[in-house]
């Protein structure tokens, strides 16, 4: 078990880590790698990382959602899906290769990324239709599909959901909201899972948790602050980032 002293180290990049999640997704690849090097064991570093979260991921989704930067009607409905998603991909990660379903996310997530950046006025321009037929029929599965990979994997949640919103018409920064609070669902569910199991290093968790949540509640207001543009500049970064982990195989 680690000393007090990776404390040192683990809560500015926790800080960090929340800031880029509140705007982009995506912060699970530097908390993730932080409590490896901390020397956690697998079943800790994953319980100890949403324990972390979800102090940044609730703290996100509060300033989007004060600002009114969360579509409450349509995210209510999705969060259902998400969880019970999630819940799947937690049962399903017993029966795939976890390895081969990484290299293919970082294709996707590449390509993802790829799509927002060249298209000029994408995620721009707020252009959400409502509650429409095609709105759900996008959304409602889109959902579910999010909350399986969190479950199964989790680098890059929020940064598919964010593209997801934007297919769905939102700016980028509202796509960010909403995106946020799906997340923070997941990240609920998964957290009173892992809480049942037993292997979150408290002493550890909760002063990254803290600072998580002081820099996610700096990149909300950056992202609102800042707008859409500034957003999908970070997107950009963030798309590299969470592609290089699911690549790298660990």
């Amino acid at each position: 078990m680690p000393g007090p002293e990776v404390l040192l180290y683990g809560i500015p990049l926790a800080f960090l880590a929340g800031f880029i999640d509140a705007v982009a997704g995506g912060g699970g690849t530097i908390t993730l790698p932080t409590l490896f090097f901390m020397g956690l064991n697998p079943a800790q570093v994953v319980a100890t990382n949403k324990l972390l979260a979800i102090f940044g991921s609730a703290t996100a989704t509060l300033q989007f959602w004060r600002k009114g930067n969360v579509e409450k009607a349509l995210v209510l409905r999705l969060i259902p899906l998400a969880v019970i998603g999630s819940a799947l991909g937690a049962y399903l990660v017993r029966f795939i290769d976890p390895n081969a379903f990484k290299t293919l996310m970082g294709f996707v997530i590449l390509g993802v990324g790829a799509l927002v950046i060249m298209n000029k006025k994408f995620g721009l321009e707020d252009r959400y239709p409502g509650l429409t037929a095609r709105t759900l029929a996008l959304t409602l599965p889109g959902a579910f599909i999010i909350g399986v990979y969190d479950g199964f994997l989790g680098p890059g949640t929020g940064t598919f959901a964010m593209f997801l919103f934007a297919l769905a018409g939102f700016n980028l920064v509202r796509s960010s909201g909403n995106a946020r609070t799906i997340n923070f669902a997941t990240n609920l569910g998964a957290f009173v899972t892992f809480l049942i199991g037993g292997h979150m290093v408290f002493w550890i968790g909760l002063p990254m948790g803290v600072a998580n949540a002081l820099g996610a509640a700096l990149g909300a207001r950056m992202a609102m602050l800042r707008g859409s543009a500034f957003v999908k500049w970070m997107y950009g970064i963030i798309v590299v980032l969470v592609a290089l982990k699911l690549f790298s195989g660990k």
